[in-house]
Formats: C-alpha cells, sequence, structure tokens
C-alpha cells in the first residue's frame, strides 16, 4: 500500500511552514484521500540540508507520494543538488504531486492503466524539472536585487544589517530557566525548534 506524505517548508523562522497544510488537506479529504504523516521545516530550498525532507524520504515506501503545495517548496536547488534529490526520491519510485501542478494530480488518485501512468509520470518530470528551474531563478533574481540594495544602501550610509530579535530571545531564554520544555516554549512563544536552538546554543557559549 502507498501512503500519501506531504510535505511543508518555510525559509525563515519568521515564516508558518504549516501555513498551506489545510490547502493539502482540503486537496487531499476531495479525493477521498488521507495525508499519512506531515513533514513541516524552516529551511532554504536552496540547500539539500533539509532533514524532514529526507525524513520523509528515509520514512518512505516504495511508490509512496510526496505532496506539496508548490514546487519551489521542494526545490530551488542549484542543478546538480536537485539531480541529487530525485535521485533519491527516484530510488523509492517516490511521486511527485504539486497543487501548482495539476498534471500531476492524478497520481494521487485511482492510478490508471500501465502505459497511461508512464506517460503521465514522464510528462510530469518535464514540467517539474521545468518548474524547479524557474523557482531557481526566481531565488537567485532575489538574491542578486537583494544584495544591490544592500550595497546601495551602504553607499548612502543606511544599510545597518539585521538586528537580533533579542527581546523574543531573552524570553526564550527565561522560559528555558525556568524549566519549561523545548515544545512548551515553541507553543508559547510561536518560535521554531531552531530558534530555540541557537538560544540554547547562545546560552551554552555563554556559560563557556
Amino acid at each position: 500500500m502507498s501512503f500519501i506524505r506531504a510535505y511543508l517548508r518555510a525559509s525563515t523562522d519568521d515564516q508558518d511552514a504549516g501555513r498551506a497544510r489545510a490547502d493539502l488537506e482540503g486537496f487531499a479529504t476531495e479525493r477521498g484521500l488521507k495525508v499519512a504523516s506531515w513533514y513541516i521545516e524552516n529551511e532554504s530550498g536552496a540547500t539539500l540540508n533539509r532533514p524532514e525532507l529526507f525524513r520523509l524520504i528515509d520514512d518512505a515506501h516504495q511508490g509512496d507520494t510526496l505532496l506539496v503545495e508548490q514546487v519551489d517548496r521542494l526545490s530551488r536547488l542549484s542543478g546538480d543538488d536537485w539531480e541529487t534529490l530525485k535521485g533519491d526520491l527516484s530510488k523509492k519510485r517516490i511521486r511527485i504531486v504539486a497543487l501548482d501542478l495539476p498534471s500531476s494530480w492524478m497520481s494521487a488518485g485511482a492510478s490508471p492503466d500501465e502505459s497511461t501512468q508512464g506517460i503521465l509520470d514522464a510528462i510530469n518530470r518535464m514540467l517539474i524539472d521545468v518548474l524547479a528551474v524557474v523557482a531557481r531563478k526566481d531565488y537567485t533574481d532575489r538574491r542578486r536585487r537583494q544584495a544591490q540594495g544592500i550595497e546601495k544602501a551602504k553607499t548612502q550610509g543606511l544599510y545597518k544589517g539585521r538586528r537580533a530579535d533579542t527581546e523574543r530571545h531573552a524570553a526564550i531564554a527565561d522560559m528555558l530557566n525556568r524549566g519549561m520544555s523545548w515544545t512548551q516554549v515553541c507553543a508559547a512563544t510561536g518560535a521554531s525548534r531552531s530558534t530555540v536552538k541557537r538560544v540554547v546554543d547562545g546560552l551554552k557559549g555563554a556559560q563557556a
């Protein structure tokens, strides 16, 4: 039996990685399907260093479905890294179904005959490749514009860099010092576990 495994990603701790969960649940419900497991993380789509994505791949059985909101949630990778990720997915014959790619939707329902499925898989692989390239271009374009904006601000004496959220980090540190668990701190502050880890690492560094 194949399972549907949903992957949700946001780039930074300030963004809600679970924002699209309701959309993915609605998509599955409309087709009489159920998401077997959820994998949520705040990591850049431009890196392969995404523990939850690779936990999904490790957990997956042969022929499982990877459900995402958009292809760019899965990849803003360079060409070589994208080939690496595709290879890992291919080893388990994991099919990608993306809400922004209607041609992939049939993979989330009843399987058609073998020939039709083969044609659909070939079409979807091509389209997903195209969308992955577009996502990478959008990422590099935004990074270039950001760098240009920062450089311009520096020449005008306006750029001061990004300020750390010191008040939030102080609140997290206080909760940890009072014995609250990471889960409780995340629920109380809305911070991700990676943010809590940074605070913990900072506390350890200060005590060293």
